[in-house]
């Protein structure tokens, strides 16, 4: 496995979201302080903070209306920034809804969050999983709506009251009832008539846009409209309703079972014989030779290649991946099943990353006590202050006694004032790279266990994100993953970073 958890030296371009709350203030966390910090974290990433956004005093309830934060989201459309850096997650939005938004509006424009407080930084594998968490966060809601909607249709479909939308072509809705519409209802009639003449969708459509008639919206039919509206028992008196749902996210819509559908009576544009013998017409024809449906895009495409380093692909006409150079190939059912085992293995047997998270969680310990052990001075100091200068207030020192004895304490107060946000920028950007064990084991053994019932994006989509390539040799596959480096790895590479620092200082 690869090591990801190195300073990025990209050039990043970042902005800083400052909105601290009276609490925060209260503990000594002043707006500029989380600047400091989050400039400290840019600074060890080596990215290029080119923007601040001040919210100071801004009510968390709803943000999104905010001038600052109107600047922000056209900065991240326009690209002048690709990721932005905030405190914790209840800095950036405490409503739900808006932080889904963010989240949604981020991964649309391919960039980053990153909370400090929460140790999440989406440029990494590992905090790419947050991203993954909002979508199903988002998804949840939009199940719940659609849940709480969804109630309500049957209820109002058995009344046959609207369910909202437009009526139908052929017919209205008149004092809340579906009925015919003397304008639309004859084309409808007409649409079965030629169909059951011309037997063809293409020749009913193309009589129909000639004689001048046009749907609702002013368009041309299509063999597809037509279909659609042949196929609709509304003509023959039957509205049938709550038969569809969508999948949300601009997806197709599906039928529901037929133990969910509503049927009501409508008054009939054309008699059931009619409406029977053109459904059966349909029937035939798509019995006769359906299409192919489009081919799914194969799990491991792009990232696959024959150890003489050609891309590996599957043609149309074979069930695996081939290299067109040497003719290498592997069946696209053996390479999930390696995959999978690979997954197995790492996720089931965490001992390189128990190791590695061990030496990630001490050196995270190590830099919060001495953290603990600046504030601690930070505050002793504030205290000695505050007694020098009351003492000089009370006329109990000179004027020169107290700068000899103020001064030296004030300096020091302005150190620590910029250590204190240094160290924490440090702490974490090791908590982001080093995430807690319990963390990335149920994050990982949960992927594991639910993999075999992820649909075919979903399991694209992991793929891409933890997936650095896969190599096909003679009989041997390497699969390269970047989710987590072996303990091993990261020591290697912590010494060559070390010997490299020390080579240019010389």
């Amino acid at each position: 496995m690869t090591a990801n958890t190195r300073h990025d030296g990209d050039s990043k371009r970042v902005g800083i979201w400052i909105r601290v709350s009276t609490e925060d203030q209260a503990r000594g966390e002043s707006p500029e302080h989380h600047e400091k910090r989050a400039h400290y974290y840019a600074e060890s990433k080596g990215w290029q903070v080119v923007e601040v956004y001040h919210l100071e005093g801004v009510s968390g309830k709803s943000v999104i209306a905010q001038t600052e934060t109107q600047r922000m989201l056209e900065d991240i459309r326009r690209g002048r920034i690709t990721g932005l850096i905030f405190s914790k997650l209840a800095r950036l939005a405490r409503n739900t809804r808006e932080l889904l938004d963010f989240a949604e509006h981020f991964e649309k424009h391919n960039a980053h969050l990153i909370s400090l407080q929460e140790s999440i930084d989406t440029s990494t594998p590992a905090g790419r999983f947050f991203y993954t968490m909002i979508a199903a966060m988002a998804q949840w809601e939009r199940e719940e709506i659609a849940e709480r909607v969804a109630a309500s249709v049957p209820i109002r479909a058995k009344l046959g009251k609207p369910l909202g939308g437009q009526a139908p072509f052929g017919y209205k809705w008149e004092d809340r009832k579906l009925v015919p519409d003397p304008k639309e209802a004859p084309v409808r009639k007409l649409m079965y008539e030629l169909f059951l003449e011309h037997r063809r969708k293409k020749t009913v459509s193309r009589l129909l846009n000639e004689a001048g008639y046009r749907t609702r919206n002013g368009s041309e039919f299509s063999d597809t409209t037509v279909e659609r509206l042949i196929r609709d028992p509304l003509a023959k008196g039957l509205r049938r309703a709550n038969y569809t749902r969508s999948l949300g996210n601009k997806k197709h819509w599906v039928t529901k079972p037929e133990s969910d559908w509503v049927h009501s009576e409508v008054e009939p544009i054309i008699s059931e014989a009619l409406w029977e013998q053109c459904n059966h017409l349909l029937d035939e024809r798509r019995a006769k030779g359906k299409r192919l449906g489009r081919r799914p895009v194969q799990l491991f495409a792009g990232l696959t290649r024959c150890a003489c380093g050609q891309k590996m692909y599957v043609p149309s006409n074979s069930p695996k991946y081939i290299c067109q150079k040497c003719r290498n190939k592997i069946a696209v059912v053996d390479l999930e099943n390696v995959f999978y085992d690979q997954l197995q293995d790492f996720f089931q047997s965490p001992v390189d990353v128990a190791e590695y998270l061990k030496t990630g969680d001490e050196t995270v310990r190590e830099k919060e006590e001495l953290l603990r052990v600046l504030e601690q001075e930070h505050g002793r100091i504030s205290k000695e202050m505050d007694i020098v200068y009351r003492t000089y207030i009370d006329g109990q020192m000179t004027g020169e006694g107290f700068g000899k004895r103020y001064r030296p304490l004030e300096d020091r107060v302005k150190q620590l004032d910029d250590e204190i946000p240094r160290l924490q920028a440090e702490i974490d950007f090791l908590r982001i790279h080093y995430l807690s064990s319990d963390q990335v084991l149920h994050e990982a053994q949960d992927l594991w266990k639910e993999w075999p019932r992820l649909d075919q994006d979903e399991k694209r989509k992991i793929v891409e994100n933890i997936t650095e390539a896969i190599v096909i040799g003679n009989g041997e596959i390497t699969i390269d993953l970047s989710y987590l480096p072996s303990a091993s790895e990261v020591m290697a590479k912590r010494q060559h970073n070390v010997m490299g620092s020390c080579c240019r200082r010389g």
